[in-house]
């Protein structure tokens, strides 16, 4: 699994855990967060490996679908960027105060 899976994973798992059975945000947790191997959760929780990879693969499927509905991943990055941009007009004084008010009204019309 890559790195950047991995994260979107993680981020999508902090925005939308609540949204899942305690089964599934126990075995999310674990291996995503804890980095248990399948076979450790499995043998930890008396079930098979394929049962825990089925759970953590639907729950997947799961979280992504959730985001495609709800984008709150998606905005927060927008925002993110904007944050980052308005950081570096701040310290750049070439910049004209009309863009920083443009970001920040951009800011505003996402909350």
């Amino acid at each position: 699994m890559t790195l950047a899976k991995t994260t979107r994973i993680n981020f999508l798992f902090d925005f939308y855990q609540s949204l899942l059975t305690d089964k599934q945000r126990l075995y999310m947790q674990l291996y995503y967060l804890e980095d248990l191997s399948l076979g450790e959760i499995a043998g930890e929780y008396g079930v098979s490996r394929q049962a825990v990879y089925d759970n953590v693969r639907r729950t997947e499927a799961m979280l992504e679908d959730y985001e495609m509905k709800l984008n709150l991943f998606s905005e927060f990055q927008k925002r993110a960027e904007i944050v980052d941009y308005l950081e570096q007009l701040i310290t750049d004084t070439d910049k004209k105060s009309e863009t920083i008010k443009e970001l920040l009204s951009a800011l505003r019309n996402h909350e």
